[in-house]
């Protein structure tokens, strides 16, 4: 255990059977590798195309997997199943001139889950639709990214960062 890490298979106290208590200043980690990351400028995009969310500024990275300044994507080291997640709040210049707003987990380079909002007779101005998804991750090659497309009728189509209102996250639940 020179290292720090202690690896066994079965762990028993010292009748051989029971309850073991775990001593203060312990930390144990199951949830992770995890990261959470946010928006924190607006990003005008073009209209009608689907486009990478920049996501710039992480909340929380417990093993440095989540690139925030190059790539904007999650490749964990460790296999298993996560839950992934994303909202975005979509938005256009002119008043009331959404056509229609989705965004998309990503997995390796391909839409993997979306999630789509269609406002009627384009009565609205930004909308935040939101995607979750479970997922096996290999642990070595597997990355995640998210995606949106905004599809405006007038005015400038953007991922609007106010309030980190535009978010994507990971965490590990299990092998």
């Amino acid at each position: 255990m020179a290292d720090g890490t202690l690896k066994v298979g079965t762990i028993t106290n010292s009748a051989g059977s029971g309850n073991i208590t775990i001593g203060s200043g312990v930390t144990l980690l199951s949830n992770v590798p995890a990261f959470e990351a946010y928006l924190s400028a607006d990003q005008t995009v073009s209209d009608a195309t689907w486009t990478k969310m920049q996501i710039n500024t992480e909340v929380l990275d417990t093993d440095n997997c989540y690139d925030n300044s190059t790539n904007y994507r999650f490749t964990p080291t460790v296999a298993g199943q996560y839950v992934v997640y994303g909202a975005a709040k979509l938005q256009s210049s002119s008043g009331g001139s959404l056509a229609s707003v989705v965004i998309a987990i990503y997995k390796n380079g391909l839409e993997y889950r979306l999630s789509t909002l269609d406002p009627t007779d384009n009565q609205a101005n930004s909308l935040t639709p939101t995607v979750t998804a479970t997922m096996v991750m290999n642990g070595t090659t597997d990355y995640l990214e998210l995606f949106g497309f905004n599809n405006v009728t007038a005015g400038t189509p953007r991922f609007d960062a106010d309030v980190k209102s535009v978010y994507f996250g990971a965490y590990r639940i299990g092998a």
